[in-house]
């Protein structure tokens, strides 16, 4: 059976988005992008909200981005070599290969998923993940906290969600970027 991982950047201020919706204050460097790849480098799906899927996209839209290394052509091998479902109500077509569009987040349907997958499931996007929260389905959080301060935005973490964490890593990074990985103590399960 897959856990389902959220993965989020968050400001120290716990936002993923600034309050004019922008995150390009989100700069991992060369170390915390590496480090970012592999660990989702054997996750087989990816659940995205629109908004995140069309972010995220250009690692198999615009050939050039691969192109400018060999750590972003890694990162947009692993990417594109992952299923992605996108939850939308008005994307009318995916740009992607390996994409499906969902039009309503159904929770039975990602607890049917998670048991007939064996690689663990990646969530990406604040609003998306907020819904899985609620739903009870989120195993895991990995979370980039950035040295940063936003104000206000979009909140990483979702509101109204009373959930018991145990941390099971930590890291820091040169550019005083610091990872955690933990473990949702509802499920008990294990994962990488």
């Amino acid at each position: 059976m897959a856990h389902l991982i959220y993965t989020a950047n968050m400001s120290l201020d716990g936002y993923t988005e600034d309050m004019d919706g922008k995150f390009d204050w989100i700069d991992p460097g060369e170390e915390v992008f590496r480090f970012i790849t592999n660990l989702i480098r054997a996750d087989g799906t990816h659940l995205y909200g629109r908004r995140m899927y069309q972010a995220m996209m250009v690692w198999e839209t615009d050939p050039n981005l691969a192109g400018q290394s060999p750590l972003l052509r890694d990162f947009a091998q692993v990417w594109q070599a992952a299923d992605k479902i996108v939850y939308s109500r008005t994307l009318e077509a995916v740009s992607t290969r390996k994409t499906q569009i969902e039009r309503n987040f159904d929770p039975e349907a990602i607890r049917r998923l998670k048991e007939s997958v064996e690689q663990d499931i990646h969530i990406g996007g604040a609003e998306l993940a907020a819904q899985a929260f609620r739903s009870g389905l989120i195993d895991g959080c990995h979370l980039f906290i950035l040295p940063i301060i936003v104000g206000g935005g979009k909140q990483c973490l979702p509101e109204n969600v009373r959930l018991e964490l145990e941390l099971l890593e930590e890291r820091r990074f040169g550019n005083g970027e610091v990872f955690l990985r933990y473990r949702t103590k509802q499920g008990k399960a294990t994962y990488r």
